[in-house]
């Protein structure tokens, strides 16, 4: 079913909904920035009816269960509201004392329904075209520049050229990329609310002939526009702040999956970087090292 029709399909089949679900689906219509946000016992609670007569729905709507419904919803509001909307949203799901326990089982959700989206075939693909490629472009803007950080870090160990694409202009973006062409590959990261600079840097990267991979929630993201390599992973907003672990994960497993194919030339890399490490003293040894007799205090041997 497509993820547009959700709210039509509520409209169309409202008749032969019962009086609870009709007080259910006439909450969603009219607040599904707040009913996204929400579980099947949460959204009961909230108009007076079961848990289990708020499944029911979903799987009238024709999805397997509720979470399939809301995740479909979720499709459908959260790149049209704002920063504002979604903590307020959220923050009326989430109750003051479980903010941590309800932030961890939320974050162990989208990993789960992030298995539930990989496609092999393609996560074997962007392993292929990120190897075979002269230079790997890496754009993520706002919330999404960190992603984009760790996995330059992260990849430039295992290829040889890689650059991270990051500014706070969109002409900086293009001269950062004047380069690329058909050899190259740009790996756009963007999650709702979708930048448009990322956006931009994808497309004018496509029309240079460069293939493209993108790292984003939904095969209904404006970014997959102009790629056919798209690896989804689940994101979602928890107050004012992206949780963006299902992604991190999702990189986690590219780079794994990279380093594996190249295993002799990283080895050789880390060995090289090792030394340098420790030659210019990049990470600290202290933690590893006991202190000496004359260092503790009063100068006193506690033997």
């Amino acid at each position: 079913m497509p993820v547009d029709s959700v709210l039509k399909r509520i409209n169309e089949r409202y008749k032969s909904f019962s009086k609870g679900q009709k007080r259910l689906a006439d909450f969603i219509m009219k607040n599904p920035d707040e009913a996204v946000f929400m579980t099947a016992a949460r959204l009961g609670e909230k108009v007076g009816i079961s848990e289990s007569t708020a499944v029911r729905f979903a799987v009238s709507l024709g999805y397997k269960g509720f979470p399939q419904f809301r995740a479909a919803l979720e499709e459908v509001v959260m790149n049209h509201m704002t920063s504002l909307q979604r903590m307020e949203a959220a923050n009326n799901d989430i109750k003051r004392d479980e903010v941590l326990h309800s932030i961890l089982l939320s974050d162990i959700d989208k990993i789960k329904a992030t298995i539930e989206l990989c496609d092999t075939e393609t996560f074997r693909n962007a392993v292929k075209t990120i190897l075979e490629a002269r230079r790997v472009y890496i754009i993520g803007i706002r919330s999404c520049a960190p992603l984009a950080e760790f996995f330059g870090l992260y990849l430039r160990q295992i290829v040889d050229e890689v650059t991270v694409v990051s500014s706070t202009s969109i002409n900086e973006i293009f001269e950062q990329m004047i380069r690329i062409n058909e050899e190259d590959v740009a790996i756009g990261i963007s999650f709702p609310r979708y930048s448009m600079r990322t956006l931009k840097a994808i497309e004018f990267a496509n029309s240079r002939n460069a293939r493209i991979i993108n790292i984003t929630d939904s095969v209904h993201s404006p970014m997959n526009l102009y790629s056919s390599c798209n690896l989804l992973a689940k994101s979602d907003m928890a107050s004012i702040v992206d949780s963006l672990v299902a992604p991190l994960s999702l990189i986690n497993a590219l780079l794994v999956a990279l380093c594996m194919e190249r295993e002799e030339e990283v080895a050789g890399t880390l060995t090289m970087m090792e030394k340098l490490w420790d030659e210019y003293q990049v990470y600290s040894r202290d933690d590893m090292e006991p202190p000496r007799e004359e260092s503790r205090p009063n100068g006193r041997n506690t033997e």
